[in-house]
């Protein structure tokens, strides 16, 4: 049976209400997120933590599936909080190495955490809003130990092929943000030949804040220890011994105490509803809106800024007159978007419509003729 996009529509009610084209700031959840959390604050107002058991078997079952989802094994996920705090982890572990290579597009939680600890980045050009692989190659390329780089970049939503990056990457490893494709473009860890990668979960996951995680090589977990631990940490921590104990192997070991339970369950709940719906079919769908869209506006003369196939994303930067002042045109009109400084990001998630690009395509081409 296929699969229908306007029953899937039907669990976000926000769309009755607005146009919400800005998945890449902040994903609409799925109905089971909500319900995942309410079930975990339910069960602690019932019973403290009589379920400690329990929620800690859920809490090892979202990450097989979090692991499922990048093609890594569950004993190579972490739960973090965000994008930021998965790459200091990974910083901490192949920082030592050397300097990295990364690109002038990208969002600063890449490349700040290296220089903060004195790693010299070296930041390849983009060229016409496109980050290129050759860029990267030896023997032309700076010098490094470490290619980092986003799946999707954040400003024009240009789209790496990870696994022309795995066959180039040679002895360097390979750093990924995947914040802006998790949960709307597939991602194979092991094919790409992944070192790390690190996303968030409130994007195109639509997990909501707080609930992201950290992919880690078993190779390097097992080589390298980790700068941080805690209690819970190490094997037998409830033996609470202050003398003795043996780190784990796992990524786990970077989950520092208490696991922040209610996160990790919405993760779970949203990275479900995505696979369920399937990464292939939400990617073709994203893309597809996205083409859309750009057909769209290049028929009401408004410029397109994001680059085309092989790179295009779920992302579209339009440029427009004062973007600020555009933005708030849209919103006035229940259309939410993203401000940037060359014009306005519009993501197209799967369960949005060709009617909403429609609607939000006809505000921009009444903001163009109103200036």
């Amino acid at each position: 049976m296929a699969l229908s996009w306007d029953e899937v529509r039907k669990d976000f009610p926000a769309l009755e209400r607005r146009v919400y084209l800005n998945a890449a700031a902040t994903g609409l959840p799925p109905p089971t997120v909500r319900l995942a959390v309410e079930r975990f604050h339910r069960e602690l107002e019932e019973g403290g933590d009589a379920q400690w058991d329990a929620w800690m078997q859920r809490r090892e079952q979202v990450r097989a599936r979090v692991a499922a989802l990048v093609g890594a094994e569950a004993e190579e996920i972490a739960f973090v909080a965000n994008t930021s705090t998965g790459i200091n982890l990974i910083v901490d572990l192949l920082g030592g190495d050397g300097p990295v290579l990364s690109d002038e597009l990208e969002f600063p939680a890449v490349t700040i955490p290296w220089i903060h600890r004195g790693i010299p980045v070296h930041l390849v050009p983009e060229v016409e809003g496109i980050v290129r692989l050759e860029s990267f190659m030896k023997p032309h390329a700076p010098r490094a130990a470490t290619i980092a780089i986003s799946h999707v970049q954040f400003s024009n939503g240009c789209r790496q092929d990870l696994d022309a990056f795995g066959m180039i990457k040679d002895d360097r490893h390979l750093v990924v943000s995947a914040s802006q494709s998790a949960g709307a473009f597939p991602i194979d860890v092991r094919r790409s030949r992944i070192d790390a990668l690190a996303s968030a979960g409130h994007k195109w996951l639509g997990a909501g804040y707080g609930a992201g995680f950290a992919f880690i090589r078993g190779g390097l977990l097992v080589s390298r220890p980790p700068r941080a631990i805690g209690w819970m940490s190490v094997e037998r921590p409830f033996a609470f011994d202050n003398r003795q104990f043996t780190v784990l192997s796992e990524n786990r070991r970077h989950e520092l105490g208490c696991p922040p339970f209610a996160a990790i369950f919405a993760l779970g709940a949203a990275v479900d509803y995505v696979l369920a719906l399937g990464i292939e079919e939400v990617a073709a769908r994203v893309l597809r809106l996205a083409g859309y869209l750009r057909l769209q506006l290049k028929n009401v003369g408004l410029p397109v800024l994001s680059p085309d196939e092989p790179y295009r994303s779920g992302q579209t930067l339009c440029a427009v007159p004062d973007p600020p002042r555009a933005a708030a045109f849209l919103r006035e009109r229940g259309i939410e978007v993203t401000t940037k400084p060359e014009g306005l990001r519009i993501s197209t998630h799967y369960y949005n419509s060709e009617s909403d690009v429609d609607t939000c395509v006809a505000a921009l081409a009444d903001y163009a003729r109103a200036r």
